[in-house]
């Protein structure tokens, strides 16, 4: 009888943990629709009225509310910024589809992030490019997105606990550079380490003043050309710089 009843528990708990991921799935494919309602409203900016597929199935894989504070996994998928703690947030999906395609990630590719905070942006690279390297200068943000990410199995990503703003010279020249925080001015060292036909997505601003999403492509010259995007509005970059 005891067998019984124990077996019967661990069939309800299955059933349980099944719906949870059940919902958690319903959930991300009602953000998908968000962003992509979003792209479409955008598009005088973007320049494209559907972001890449390739994109938008790695935002439908990662578990968003597996790299949110538990008790906001509720509302993990909502098309919004979520609070990670120390004065940080977890950039609103649409904002990290658009940054994400707009850098153009190749299978081959080997891309920096400038600013982990939960790890979310780094893990839906790791499912586009061969290596991702980040960087986030709060040591307990860096610890804890090392640990989540390892878990979830995200093997092609390296944390580091640093400045970005000098960006990781050790693994440069990159495809792509990635700026998770509004900077005053585009970092030299980031545009030093990107590699010749590399891409890097920037939001440039104060808090208190317009932040734009500055796209920067270096062309095989080493040529430097800048775009703005659309307005933004980010946490700032800091540092020592």
């Amino acid at each position: 009888m005891f067998h019984l009843i124990r077996i019967l528990s661990l069939l309800l708990f299955s059933s349980v943990v099944l719906t949870a991921e059940e919902d958690y799935a319903l959930k991300r494919e009602n953000m998908i629709r968000a962003i992509e309602t979003d792209v479409v409203a955008t598009s005088i900016y973007l320049d494209k009225k559907a972001l890449d597929p390739r994109v938008m199935e790695a935002m439908n894989t990662v578990p968003r509310h597996a790299l949110v504070p538990i008790r906001y996994r509720s509302k993990a998928y909502l098309n919004r910024p979520l609070p990670i703690g120390y004065g940080q947030t977890i950039s609103q999906p649409y904002i990290v589809a658009i940054m994400t395609d707009l850098l153009n990630p190749q299978p081959e590719h080997k891309v920096l992030e400038v600013g982990t905070g939960s790890g979310y942006q780094a893990a839906i690279f790791s499912r586009l490019v061969q290596q991702v390297y980040t960087i986030e200068i709060i040591e307990e943000l860096g610890m804890r997105a090392t640990k989540d990410l390892a878990e979830l199995g995200y093997d092609n990503i390296q944390v580091r606990i640093s400045d970005g703003y000098y960006g990781w010279e050790q693994h440069a020249p990159f495809d792509g550079v990635i700026v998770t925080a509004a900077a005053s001015h585009v970092p030299p060292p980031l545009i030093q380490q990107l590699k010749p036909g590399g891409r890097m997505i920037i939001p440039v601003g104060s808090s208190f003043l317009t932040q734009q999403l500055l796209l920067i492509v270096k062309d095989d010259e080493g040529n430097v050309t800048t775009r703005q995007i659309l307005p933004v509005r980010f946490v700032p970059l800091t540092g020592s710089h």
